[in-house]
């Protein structure tokens, strides 16, 4: 069965979001229901950031209120004709008016998408292995200041070549057998970033 990328951030965003059952969206992600009933009753997942299945090109409003409607119903991943699309090799050029923001970006990357390599971080948002070490390592000059934001509403990248990244990340690891990274388990994000409220300030 196919997954939705990033399935329990994705999960948040349905709990919050719609009218689904709990079976429903357990079925979707790939997860138990009562991993469903935790997280909605924020035992566990407090720190997630809900996932928009919809803004992503994965669900359709028409398919989510179908489900909503009918109980019995089950939720199709919307088929992308090319999902794993991918630009010319070769470091992404960043316009100059946008370079403040990749640390941001590239700390986002690091604790949403772990299985990303150096690599395939490097040539998504132009930056160096240096730079994202430094920024993992919080060794950064303005760590103190970095806060994690969605490459893609920053116009660093599109999320068809985001989209790409993880799928073949996640297809390297299905490769050599290791188990798939589920979104902010395999990184702590409090080991990376404090804690900021709306406003970004640290608390």
């Amino acid at each position: 069965m196919t997954l939705p990328l990033m399935p329990k951030a994705t999960a948040v965003w349905l709990i919050e979001k719609t009218g689904l059952t709990f079976d429903q969206i357990a079925t979707f992600c790939g997860m138990h229901p009562l991993e469903i009933q935790a997280i909605a009753d924020g035992e566990v997942g407090g720190g997630i950031n809900g996932y928009d299945p919809v803004k992503n090109n994965q669900l359709t409003e028409t398919e989510i209120k179908r489900c909503e409607a009918n109980p019995a119903a089950r939720l199709k991943l919307t088929a992308t004709p090319n999902p794993v699309a991918r630009r010319a090799k070769g470091a992404r050029y960043t316009p100059v008016a946008k370079r403040h923001d990749r640390p941001d970006a590239i700390a986002f990357v690091l604790r949403q998408f772990p299985q990303l390599n150096d690599t395939q971080i490097v040539r998504l948002l132009g930056t160096t292995k240096d730079t994202i070490a430094k920024i993992r390592n919080r060794e950064h000059w303005n760590s103190p200041n970095i806060k994690p934001r969605d490459p893609v509403i920053l116009g660093l990248c599109t999320q068809t070549d985001l989209n790409a990244a993880v799928q073949a990340a996640n297809d390297r690891l299905v490769r050599e057998g290791k188990p798939l990274e589920n979104d902010h388990e395999a990184i702590d994000p409090e080991s990376l970033f404090p804690s900021r409220d709306e406003t970004g300030n640290s608390f």
